[in-house]
């Protein structure tokens, strides 16, 4: 056409240009080369340029076609201006699409319904629903198309009222109008709406089935999503993409693998099993219910994979606790997002891997990922548990340097951990500097003031949380019943159970009871204690007993002691702390035939009593000790240590309490079983590698026990250090012979 000068005829080179910009394999430069060859472009060949560019996502280049139009005076014509609108609502470029708007005035196409219809729409995805309304209702022609747009708009950015009053007023309600109400109803959790919208409808298409099933989905409706879509089914409705999705999404939360698999071979019979929206729907919905050998084959015989995919995959992987499976396939995945990180960093977590939590987050910051909130909250709970406070203070100083902000569940984690390590103005700090806080903030602060023997600000808390208008829940007075049996403070826990029932109406639960029959052991009101588990609406739990237990060791009631012993030994046989608290209170008594009788008996059942193990950390790596520990490094050092603090503690009068050792040996081999107790191990690690004034801080997995406490009150004093241990229970504050929780524990 070019040689025999055919290409000069406008005409002729309009239908080249046209089949150019339709073929989806011919790129648009190509189309613009033979666009640029034309010498005397008409509206129709500029339109037709414009929408290719368009259909190639290039809305810029199309706004530029048109100005390129303007400089050479051709006009453009009603279908020039839905083109460039299109453009303006693809970009968002409101401003752009109001200058166009001059030119539609001015040019005298305001009236065609056609351009008025795109304009509508324009404003609306621009969020301008104020002029877009204002081209509604000036429009001297309106269609099925302007009120649908007009409603789309109100949907969009969820104006419920508006949309109610404009759907009324319709003409003419079509379907995608119904549609679009059903997805508002939905945006809006208004399902009853949206289902007696579905149910008036007279005519419906597969888009209605599919979104009263997603509105049933997004609001957590999984078993009537599942039902309708039989219903749809049995209609003969033919499914898409988007509605099994919806339904993939409700097998998954329901874990209904059978009904998952029905939906699959479903999926296979249509023939959209390619897709891969679906495949890692599938992926998902297979690792979720714990068949993830199925999740697997589809994974590994998929043509396409996406980055969701792969970490759909190492999800399931890790839910399924395969964490060398998960971990081959992270390290092996072409590009990790953060997405991918979370899974295994959150996973780590979720599954007590607190140490390869902390290694996997230092790769990624080797990696020059930038964390989000799950990650962060999943580090920093992992540094609580293994009591990693230079770790944790590190991550608080990148939160606060990146500028990131502390929501209410970050901030929550970062007090829980402060307080959990004994920093309780840091905690304070982080609470005061959060704009917005929740229950669970508050419920933080007071159980971590009241662990850390702060038992009078936690009750304060408690108070003040009232009058921000806070309301308390369950975990809430856990956290208050928890503070007064710290203190003893019986008549102000019995004040705090009855108000939670009588004036907040919430019923108490198993651990409600265990702290307040945990509150009447600690202070001697052992019967009292015994009624109340009697009394209980439920049967009393493993801590519940074990507080009462407890109890009748530490005040020498061995006959109640040993009665209720018995009886949980029989009921629990493999439990532990039951079997050690008895084989204690016949050790008390001297009677070594019995104790000797439960230890067989432990050693019949396989139960092992859990070994007490302290952790420190120093200089940002943690260090463990177990009972009687001669691994350390620095064996050699801490023995000359322990010298030193047996010294230092006989010039201050301390005497061994050896009634904490249940073996029938001497009393110089009791001595030296209790000098090697695990917290008195890391006291003696820290204060060679600590320097002053620096506290020494250290986290026991069981309570500790009389004589330990005894030893660190004289040791604080002795060689003049703060020590901080958190047992199981609560923190011990030492400091110049004097412990925080006042020797009440």
């Amino acid at each position: 056409m070019i040689l025999s000068g055919l290409f000069k005829d406008s005409f002729a080179a309009s239908r080249v240009l046209k089949f150019s910009t339709e073929l989806p394999f011919i790129h648009t430069n190509q189309s613009y080369q033979i666009f640029s060859l034309i010498e005397n472009p008409n509206g129709f060949i500029c339109n037709t340029m414009m929408k290719g560019y368009m259909q190639s996502n290039s809305p810029c280049k199309a706004i530029w076609v048109y100005k390129l139009m303007l400089e050479s005076n051709v006009a453009a014509d009603n279908y020039t201006y839905p083109i460039l609108f299109q453009s303006c609502s693809v970009r968002l470029a409101e401003f752009d699409g109001k200058c166009i708007q001059d030119h539609v005035l001015k040019m005298g196409f305001d009236s065609d319904v056609y351009i008025q219809n795109t304009l509508i729409n324009m404003y609306s995805v621009c969020g301008n629903l104020g002029d877009a309304r204002k081209v509604f209702d000036d429009s001297s022609v309106l269609d099925l198309v302007s009120w649908n747009s007009m409603l789309a708009g109100y949907v969009l950015v969820g104006n419920v009222e508006e949309a109610k009053d404009l759907y009324d007023r319709m003409p003419e309600r079509n379907v995608i109008a119904s549609n679009s109400m059903i997805v508002l109803f939905s945006k809006k959790r208004n399902v009853e709406e949206a289902c007696k919208l579905f149910n008036e409808m007279k005519q419906k298409d597969l888009v209605s089935w599919s979104a009263l099933i997603s509105c049933y989905e997004q609001n957590e409706m999984y078993g009537e999503a599942l039902i309708l879509f039989k219903e749809m089914n049995a209609n003969g409705i033919m499914v898409d993409e988007v509605v099994v999705l919806s339904v993939l999404s409700a097998c998954s939360r329901l874990l209904v693998v059978m009904t998952g698999k029905l939906v699959h071979g479903l999926v296979v019979k249509v023939g959209i099993e390619t897709y891969v929206n679906l495949q890692n729907a599938l992926i998902h919905m297979y690792s979720s219910c714990e068949e993830v050998g199925t999740a697997q084959k589809l994974f590994s015989e998929s043509c396409w994979l996406d980055q969701i995919s792969w970490n759909s995959m190492i999800s399931g992987y890790v839910k399924c606790g395969e964490f060398e499976k998960a971990r081959a396939l992270f390290d092996s995945m072409p590009d990790k997002d953060n997405v991918s990180w979370s899974a295994m960093i959150s996973g780590y977590a979720q599954q007590d891997k607190f140490t390869e939590t902390l290694v996997l987050f230092q790769e990624m910051q080797i990696e020059g990922t930038k964390p989000d909130e799950t990650i962060l909250v999943s580090v920093i709970s992992a540094c609580t548990h293994l009591a990693a406070l230079d770790q944790g203070k590190w991550i608080h100083a990148y939160i606060r340097k990146n500028g990131l902000k502390i929501n209410i569940i970050l901030g929550t984690t970062l007090i829980n951990m402060y307080m959990k390590l004994g920093c309780v103005e840091d905690a304070l700090e982080v609470f005061r500097g959060l704009e917005e806080k929740g229950v669970s903030t508050w419920n933080a602060l007071i159980l971590g003031l009241a662990m850390n023997g702060l038992v009078d600000k936690s009750l304060e808390t408690f108070s003040e949380m009232k009058e921000q208008g806070v309301t308390p829940n369950e975990i809430t007075f856990v956290a208050v019943l928890g503070a007064c049996r710290h203190m003893g403070l019986v008549d102000e826990g019995h004040r705090h159970f009855n108000s939670m029932i009588q004036e907040h109406k919430i019923g108490p639960n198993i651990k409600h009871y265990g702290c307040m029959v945990d509150l009447l052991g600690r202070a001697g009101m052992l019967k009292e204690a015994e009624e109340l588990i009697k009394s209980m609406p439920m049967a009393p739990d493993v801590s519940t007993w074990g507080a009462l237990l407890g109890a009748c060791k530490k005040y020498g009631d061995n006959e109640t002691g040993e009665r209720i012993g018995r009886k949980l030994v029989e009921l629990h046989p493999d439990h532990d702390g039951f079997n050690v608290l008895l084989s204690n209170i016949y050790a008390s008594k001297g009677n070594w035939v019995d104790v000797l009788e439960v230890r067989g008996m432990m050693r019949q059942h396989g139960v092992v009593k859990t070994p007490g193990c302290s952790m420190i950390e120093v200089h940002g790596r943690v260090h463990e000790f177990l009972a009687g520990d001669m691994t350390h490094p620095q064996n050699e050092d801490i023995e000359h240590m322990l010298d030193e603090m047996a010294k230092k503690l006989k010039l201050e009068g301390y005497a061994p309490d050896t009634c904490e050792v249940s073996l029938d040996i001497d009393e110089e081999e009791k001595e030296t079983t209790l000098f090697r107790h695990s917290e008195k191990l890391a006291i003696a690690f820290g204060l060679i590698a600590i320097d002053p004034p620096t506290p020494i801080r250290i986290v026991k997995n069981l309570r500790i026990c009389n004589d330990c406490h005894t030893a660190a009150k004289l040791i604080s004093k002795a060689f003049n250090r703060e020590i901080v241990v958190r047992d199981r229970h609560l923190f011990h504050h030492f400091k110049q012979g004097s412990c925080s929780c006042m020797d009440y524990w």
